[in-house]
Formats: structure tokens, sequence, C-alpha cells
């Protein structure tokens, strides 16, 4: 009982320099392609391993949304060898914790333990892969447990819905069109045999990438991992082929309602490009230039000189395909709707007409050099960040050389980056309004 909180404060307070240095890796495919990938740190007794598979919600039948986000909670169920409900007991006992997440891209499932309880760690996700249970009291039981989410984080939430209205407004062919949380008429009508096809097709090692960072003896975590995952048949190749999106090129509106709330927002949303693209760093840049902070530009504005809003972000929602790029505000008072996308535009026709300043371009560098280093400031981050580099961008290394690919973006690229996505012809605009009696 004594060791877990001293664990605990040990993986807290277990940060890299501010100077961000350089994260070492090693990476490699088994006969199976089952990418690994090794970051040895022997500076704290601490270790994560971590899986990441290829299937987010994007790769789900239409008819049969949620089945991403259902298999990151279904898989805890059990194995041939772990029984229902001993996976957290089993965590726990060795002093370590765990989770996961999915997200519309990729399922992502972790496990932090005393370096001494490696071997444990890679036992449970070699048999998350080889042995799961998927029966059907594991179906009913989660999919309660996941019923139970959506109305704690989405259906009673206020503005938990925001994201699903901009979604299904801005993309008509795409699978980014639904939520990763789904559907539970769809969970609901799926039967057992689609469960199982499901995880046949999805969980298998050449879609996925282990991930060992901490203080491991690299031979020795070689040989287990062998040990381990080497035995598990390679699956079938996985096709992907989502449908391309039609240029959007004149303004269109929609309207939603939320029962839960009391003041109504207001979003302008462009589709933009993947996250893979320069263009959509340019685009991370923009939005922390406009809101980032009370001394950004839109909320210095329209939240402190102004009082027109209580509230306003702009933010870049990046992702594999395609991204989503939103400003959203909420009205201080009897503002109208109208007049914060009046506000809105103008400034982002200023970054359109006119560079920035030399002063505020070096205020985002220095906010991009600082998020780079607290991504990578604990072992949980640094796994994170070698998944997600390796699985979705196709190139780990990012993990030490974005921030260059960041502090190489100019001012003029601001402004043209602005021309070519941020034009009002080129957006949806939705009134997200409390729900009325009679709506």
């Amino acid at each position: 009982m004594k060791k877990l909180p001293l664990f605990l404060l040990l993986s807290i307070l277990l940060v890299f320099s501010s100077n961000a240095q350089e994260v070492s890796f090693e990476e490699y495919d088994l006969s199976n392609g089952l990418h690994v990938i090794l970051h040895q740190d022997n500076t704290a007794p601490i270790v994560v391993t971590s899986m990441v598979y290829h299937v987010g919600a994007k790769d789900e039948d239409p008819e049969r949304t949620g089945f991403a986000h259902f298999f990151e909670h279904l898989l805890f169920e059990g194995t041939k060898n772990i029984g229902r409900g001993e996976w957290d007991k089993i965590v726990s006992s060795k002093g370590g914790r765990n989770n996961a997440n999915t997200n519309d891209d990729r399922t992502y499932y972790y496990e932090v333990f005393p370096s001494n309880a490696l071997e444990t760690g890679l036992w449970l996700e070699s048999e998350r892969l080889l042995h799961p249970v998927i029966e059907q009291v594991g179906v009913d039981t989660q999919n309660e447990v996941v019923k139970e989410e959506k109305r704690q984080r989405v259906d009673n939430r206020p503005y938990g819905n925001l994201l699903a209205e901009i979604k299904k407004n801005l993309f008509v062919e795409h699978p980014y069109r639904w939520t990763t949380i789904g559907s539970m008429e769809h969970l609901d009508a799926a039967t057992l045999e689609e469960f199982i096809a499901f995880n046949k097709k999805f969980y298998v090692p050449n879609n996925a990438a282990l991930i060992v960072a901490g203080d491991i003896d690299v031979p020795s975590t070689k040989k287990m991992i062998q040990d381990y995952f080497g035995p598990i048949p390679k699956g079938s190749k996985i096709e992907r082929s989502s449908p391309k999106e039609k240029p959007i090129t004149q303004e269109f509106k929609a309207t939603a309602h939320d029962a839960n709330i009391q003041i109504p927002a207001v979003v302008a949303c462009y589709r933009t490009p993947s996250f893979t693209t320069r263009d959509a760093r340019v685009l991370d840049m923009i939005s922390t230039y406009l809101s980032n902070g009370n001394s950004s530009k839109l909320y210095k504005k329209l939240v402190d000189d102004k009082k027109m809003a209580l509230a306003v972000q702009a933010v870049n929602l990046s992702q594999e395909d395609y991204g989503i790029y939103a400003i959203l505000a909420l009205p201080l008072g009897e503002t109208p709707l109208d007049a914060l996308v009046v506000e809105f535009d103008q400034e982002i026709q200023k970054l359109q007409a006119e560079l920035i300043s030399e002063k505020d371009h070096q205020k985002l560098l220095n906010q991009f050099e600082n998020q780079f280093v607290n991504s990578n400031a604990t072992l949980e981050g640094v796994a994170a960040s070698l998944a997600e580099y390796y699985l979705l961008y196709g190139d780990t290394n990012l993990i030490n050389s974005e921030i260059d690919l960041y502090r190489s973006i100019t001012r003029e690229e601001i402004r043209d980056i602005a021309k070519k996505y941020l034009g009002s012809n080129q957006r949806l605009l939705l009134e997200y309004l409390p729900k009325t009696e009679n709506q």
C-alpha cells in the first residue's frame, strides 16, 4: 500500500528539462507486422506499456457507429487467461494504473507501472490482442456503461452535442460526420457476430504499434516482446477508402437546440486539411494567435474591451483526413449572434490582409515551444506522442522535429493560409440555441 503514492509521485515529478531534450527511441517490426517503439529513460523506476490501433470512428459502418469506442471498453472485459473484472485488479496489485481512449482515427490503451512490472504490462497487452473473450454478457455490460457515459458527457452536459452538430453539417460523405461515441441504437442493434468480426478485422498486430517507454533494459525487453507478441498471427490487410468531400464554396447556416443551456453560442466552422500537412500547423498558430490567453486578439477585443462575449475560442481540430477550424463565442447580455460573427470576420480579414507584428510572431513561437516541452514532460506523454506520430503521421521522429516545422512558419504563411482556408464563403455558421418547451 505504501508503494503506490510514491510511484504516483515519481510519475508526476518525472519531467524533462525546459530545453526540450531529444527523445531517443528505437523502432522495428515483428514478422507479424506489429511495429515496436522503445524509449529508454532510466531516471525513475517507471515504465509505460501502450498499444495503439489504427481504428477509430471513421472506420465504422455508417449503420454501426460507435464500435471503435465500444471496443475501448469491451476489451477490458477479460481474456482466456484473465477473468471478467480481473484486469484492474491485476494492474493495481502491481502498483500500476491503466486507461484507454478513442477518437475518430485511432484507439489507445496504456499501463503505467513500476519498472519491475514491465512483463505484466506486456503480458496484459498481448492477452488483449491474442485472447480477447467477446461474449454477450460482456457486450451487454459495456453497452450499459457506454450509454451512461453518453448521458453524462453528451446528453446531459451543457453544449454536449455541439461538436456532433458541427460534424453532421460540415461533413456530407466522409465518416467524420458522426461522433466517436456513435449511436446507441446502432450498438443495441448489433449482433455478437458483428462485434467479433470488428475485432478480427482491426485488432491485429499489423494494424497496431506497441510502445514501451521508461526504465527498461533494451535487450531483455526485446526478448519479452518477441515471446509475448511474436506468436500472434498476422491479420488480413485492411483496405481504407474514405470518400472525399466537395469543397465548400458558399456559406451555409444551420441551427441546433440544447435543453441544457441558457446562453446561446455561434460557431463559424471551416473544413481544413489533415494534421499531417504544413497548412494545418499554420492554422494551429492562427487559432493560438486569435484566442489563446487573455491577451489574444479575439479574447481581448470581445471579452475585455467591447464586453460583447462571455467567452470566445478559436480551435483547429485537425485529424488524419480532414480538420475542423472553429471560432466559437457565447454572447454577453443582449449581444446579437450576428454581431459576434462580424467581429470574427474583422479579425480574420486583418490576418488575410496584413502581416502580424514581429512581436506577436515571436510570442507565438514561444507559446509553441512551451507546448512542445509540456507535451513530452512525462513518460505517458512521450509514449502517447510516439504512438501518434508513428501511426497517424508516418514519422515517429516528429516527436523531436515537429517543433522545427512550427519554428519555420513565417508571418507571410500565416497571412496566406488565412486567405486560403478562412474565407466567409467556405464555412458553416451554426447557431446553437437553448431549447424551449415548444421545440
